[in-house]
């Protein structure tokens, strides 16, 4: 496995880990911040780290996650797991995060930055 690889692995642990310990239970349907690590965080790594063309594989998961996430609490938790990513590795670029549903044409109800208040989504 090379370093990069590794690396990725590392970060999505420890993020998984912390939405673990510090995420309130929620039902079977709601979303966690460990699936939108898995399910968009991974598909995009690479964009993330080095730039480059957004994957197909990329823009759907945004389209998916997009789609799930109806319900104020949904986009409230979206925003905040989505916030977390950059400040746990370093590799992680956070204005490439910010503009991948762009780049996907797809339309989020707010800004993906560290100062939108995630409280405030709707």
């Amino acid at each position: 496995m090379s370093n990069s690889s590794i690396d990725a692995v590392k970060v999505v642990c420890t993020v998984v880990l912390m939405c673990m310990l510090f995420s309130a239970p929620y039902t079977a349907e709601a979303i966690t911040c460990g699936k939108i690590l898995q399910d968009l965080v991974l598909p995009c790594y690479s964009y993330l780290r080095q730039g480059g063309a957004v994957t197909s594989g990329c823009c759907g998961a945004v389209r998916d996650l997009n789609s799930a996430a109806q319900t104020t609490t949904d986009r409230t938790v979206v925003c905040g797991c989505l916030q977390s990513v950059p400040r746990l590795s370093r590799e992680i670029n956070s204005s490439r995060l910010a503009s991948i549903p762009g780049k996907c044409g797809v339309s989020i109800p707010y800004k993906i930055s560290p100062s939108t208040n995630c409280s405030k989504v709707v």
